[in-house]
C-alpha cells in the first residue's frame, strides 16, 4: 500500500439522503421541522426541569441529561445535513469528519448507558420510596452521570482513533449524509477486521451491559409492584415506568438494528433511513415521550405558562 496515497486525503465528500431535485424540498421541510421540535423540546426540557422546584428529583435529573445527550449528537449532524440538501460541494474535512464522530459517538454511548440508570432508579423509587431520596442522594446521581458520560467518551474515543487510523486511499465519497463507522469502513483500503471486532466487543458490551441492567431492574420492580396491595397504587407504580420502557425499546431497537450486522448485509441506502430516524427522530421523540405522559411536567408547563401570561 501506498503511504503517500494514504496521507494525502484531506477531506470526504458526503453524497446525501438523495440526488432527486424533486424530493429535496420536501426533506429539507420535514427534517428542518423535526430538527426545531428537537431543539425546542429538548432546550425546554432542561429549562424547565431546571427552573421548577418541583422537578428537582434524582428522576428529572436524569431526564435533564437524557435531553441534553439527545440535544448534542443530534445538533453534531442535523445542521450540516440540511445544509448539505441544497450545497453542490458537501464536504467536510477529516477533522470535522472526526470530531463529527466523536461528538455523535460520545452522546450516543452515554444514552445508553443513562437508560440503564435511568431504570436502575425507577428501581429505587417503586421498591423503597420513602429512603429514595437518601439512596439517589446529588452526591450518588453526579457520580452515576461522571461514569455515564466516561465511559461514553472512552468508547467514542477508542471508535474514532481507530477508524480515522485507517488507510483512505481511494475514494474519498461518504454514501451517507453523517461520518459513521459502517460507510468509512467501506471506503478504507487498510484491514478493517480489528475496527469490526472493536464494533461488535466493546460496543456490544455497552449494549449487552445495559439491556441486562434494564431487563434485572425491571425484573425487581415488578416484583416490588406485586407487594403492593391496592390495584390503584400498582397501577400508579409501574406507570411512571412506561415513558422509560418506551424510551428504551425504541432507542435499543433501532441500536441493535443497525449496528450488530455483518457488513456485507450493509444496505447503505436502507441504513440512511434508519440513521436518520435515530439520529433525528427518536431525539425528538424523547422529550415528547416523557412529558405528555407526565403530569408532573404538564403541571410545570401550566405554571410556567400561567407566569408568563402574567
Amino acid at each position: 500500500m501506498d503511504k503517500g496515497n494514504c496521507s494525502s486525503l484531506t477531506e470526504f465528500f458526503f453524497l446525501g439522503i438523495t440526488n432527486n431535485p424533486e424530493m429535496k424540498v420536501t426533506l429539507f421541510t420535514i427534517i428542518l421541522v423535526i430538527y426545531l421540535i428537537n431543539l425546542l423540546a429538548n432546550l425546554g426540557m432542561i429549562i424547565l426541569i431546571r427552573m421548577d422546584f418541583q422537578l428537582n428529583t434524582p428522576m428529572y435529573f436524569f431526564l435533564s441529561h437524557l435531553s441534553f445527550c439527545d440535544l448534542c449528537y443530534s445538533t453534531a449532524i442535523g445542521p450540516k445535513m440540511l445544509v448539505d440538501l441544497f450545497a453542490k460541494n458537501k464536504s467536510i474535512p477529516i477533522i470535522g469528519c472526526a470530531l463529527q464522530f466523536l461528538i455523535f459517538c460520545t452522546f450516543v454511548d452515554s444514552e445508553c448507558l443513562l437508560l440503564a440508570v435511568m431504570a436502575f432508579d425507577r428501581y429505587k423509587a417503586i421498591s423503597n420510596p420513602l429512603l429514595y431520596t437518601v439512596n439517589m442522594s446529588n452526591r450518588v446521581c453526579s457520580l452515576l452521570m461522571a461514569g455515564v458520560y466516561l465511559l461514553g467518551t472512552a468508547d467514542a474515543l477508542i471508535h474514532t482513533t481507530l477508524t480515522f487510523s485507517l488507510c483512505f486511499c481511494g475514494s474519498n465519497e461518504i454514501n451517507h449524509f453523517f461520518c459513521d463507522v459502517p460507510p468509512l469502513l467501506l471506503l478504507s483500503c487498510s484491514d478493517t477486521q480489528v475496527n469490526e471486532l472493536v464494533i461488535f466487543t466493546i460496543f456490544g458490551f455497552i449494549e449487552l451491559s445495559t439491556i441486562t441492567g434494564v431487563l434485572v431492574s425491571y425484573c425487581y420492580i415488578i416484583l416490588s409492584v406485586l407487594k403492593i396491595r391496592s390495584a390503584e397504587g400498582r397501577f400508579r407504580a409501574f406507570s411512571t415506568c412506561t415513558s422509560h420502557l418506551t424510551a428504551v425499546a425504541i432507542f435499543q431497537g433501532t441500536m441493535l438494528f443497525m449496528y450488530f450486522r455483518p457488513s456485507s448485509s450493509y444496505s447503505l441506502d436502507q441504513d440512511k433511513i434508519t440513521s436518520l430516524f435515530y439520529t433525528l427522530v427518536i431525539p425528538m421523540l424523547n422529550p415528547l415521550i416523557y412529558s405528555l405522559r407526565n403530569k408532573d411536567v404538564k403541571g410545570a408547563l401550566e405554571k410556567l405558562k400561567n407566569k408568563i401570561c402574567l
